[in-house]
C-alpha cells in the first residue's frame, strides 16, 4: 500500500493549500517536508493565478518542530561549526522562511493545535497567523539548554516585543491561543468546530484583494518597522506614487466614483 505524502499540496480557486500530513509524528518537520514547502513557495511566487498560500496541518499538532532524529549525528564539535550549521541548516529552513517573508504575496498559517519549535519559526515568517482555540505556542529549546535556531529569537522579538520573547524563550513558558492573541502573536482565534471554514473564508477574502497593493504593502510595512518615522513616511509616498499611477488603481477609483454618482442619482 502506497504511503500518503508527508505534505499535501492542492490549489483551490487562487489559494495554494499546503497541509502537513505526518500526524503520527506530530508533524515534526523532516528535510523532505521542508523541501516540499519550498517547492510550494516557488510555485506561489511564479504562478500569477495563485494569490494566497495557506499552510495548515492534520492531526493533534500543527507541528512539534524540526525532526530531531534527522541529522543529529552530524552535529559539529566547535562553536564556529555550529554557527555555520545554523546559518545554512541541512534542510535549508532559514532560506525558505526568509523567502516566505520576501515573496510579495500573502502567506497564511492555520494552527489547529500546538505549534512549537521549528513549526513556530515557520509560522513567524508568515504574514497572517490564525489559531483554533485548541492551539498552544512554545519554544521548548530551553529544555535542551539552547535557543531557537532559525530566526526564532529575532522574528519573535520583532513581532511581540522583548518582554514576551523573554517569557517564551528565557522562561520556557508556553501560551494558549487567547494569550497569543493578546500578545500579538496571532491575528484571530476561531472556534474549533468552525476553524477550517473560518480559515478558508479569510484566505478567500485575501485572494479577492488587489495583488499589487498587497505586495507593495508587504514591502512598505517591513521597511516602516525598521525605519524612523520620517523615512517610513517617504516609503509610503514612494509606494503610493507607483500604485496611484497604475491602471488597476485608476480603474478602481473610477468605478467607485461612478457607483457614488449613480447612487446619488437614484436618491
Amino acid at each position: 500500500m502506497e504511503e500518503a505524502p508527508l505534505v499535501l499540496v492542492e490549489e483551490d480557486d487562487g489559494i495554494l493549500i499546503v497541509t502537513l500530513n505526518r500526524p503520527e509524528k506530530y508533524n515534526a518537520l523532516s528535510i523532505a517536508m521542508v523541501r516540499t514547502i519550498s517547492d510550494a513557495v516557488d510555485r506561489l511566487r511564479d504562478t500569477p493565478t495563485i494569490k494566497v498560500m495557506l499552510i495548515r496541518a492534520r492531526g493533534k499538532y500543527f507541528s512539534a518542530g524540526a525532526d530531531l532524529k534527522e541529522g543529529s549525528h552530524q552535529r559539529p564539535t566547535t562553536g564556529s561549526g555550529i554557527r555555520e550549521m545554523h546559518r545554512r541548516m541541512p534542510s535549508d529552513m532559514r532560506r525558505i522562511w526568509d523567502e516566505i517573508e520576501a515573496v510579495e504575496k500573502p502567506f497564511v498559517v492555520a494552527h489547529q493545535g500546538p505549534c512549537v519549535g521549528g513549526g513556530l519559526e515557520l509560522s513567524l515568517s508568515c504574514d497572517f497567523r490564525l489559531a483554533s482555540e485548541h492551539a498552544r505556542y512554545a519554544f521548548p529549546e530551553g529544555k535542551f539548554a539552547i535557543l531557537p535556531a532559525t530566526n526564532g529569537v529575532s522574528r519573535l522579538t520583532r513581532l511581540v516585543g522583548a518582554a514576551w520573547a523573554r517569557y517564551l524563550i528565557m522562561a520556557n513558558k508556553d501560551v494558549d491561543a487567547n494569550r497569543a492573541l493578546m500578545m500579538g502573536l496571532v491575528h484571530e482565534v476561531f472556534p474549533a468546530e468552525s476553524f477550517e471554514e473560518d480559515v478558508l473564508a479569510f484566505c478567500r477574502h485575501l485572494a479577492q484583494q488587489n495583488g499589487e497593493q498587497m505586495g507593495t504593502a508587504k514591502i512598505a510595512i517591513e521597511l516602516a518597522r525598521d525605519l524612523g518615522a520620517h523615512q517610513a513616511a517617504s516609503v509610503e509616498r514612494l509606494a503610493n506614487s507607483a500604485l496611484m499611477l497604475g491602471p488597476e488603481s485608476q480603474q478602481a477609483r473610477n468605478a467607485h466614483l461612478q457607483s457614488i454618482g449613480s447612487g446619488k442619482k437614484e436618491g
